[in-house]
């Protein structure tokens, strides 16, 4: 077993408000995601992630997020598995301080 990758919501936050191309996936439920989601982010909830491999590309390197950053940790490890380049952000979506918005607004 190797280390995940992790990465921090300052981090992320960083990235995104640099206008870096960076992939993210929100793994949180429906209600999780209307509250409030990074902009960038795709949505796909963490029970749904094994129906949709076919959409996730595996060489590009994909930041997994939630509420406290244990679910994705969970999805991140699950796809690490399978030969996924994954990161985990850690502490979640509590942490992250930068701009979200309502998924029904995106």
């Amino acid at each position: 077993m190797y280390e995940m990758k992790e990465i921090t919501p300052e981090e992320v936050q960083r990235k995104v408000d640099n206008g870096e191309k960076i992939e993210l996936i929100d793994v949180r439920e429906d209600e999780e995601v209307e509250a409030g989601m990074i902009p960038q982010a795709r949505h796909i909830r963490m029970n749904d992630i094994p129906d949709h491999l076919d959409a996730l590309d595996k060489e590009k390197e994909t930041i997994y997020i939630c509420r406290s950053g244990a679910r994705s940790a969970n999805v991140c490890a699950y796809l690490q598995d399978k030969g996924y380049n994954v990161v985990n952000m850690v502490g979640g979506m509590l942490d992250y301080k930068g701009e979200t918005k309502p998924k029904s607004q995106l």
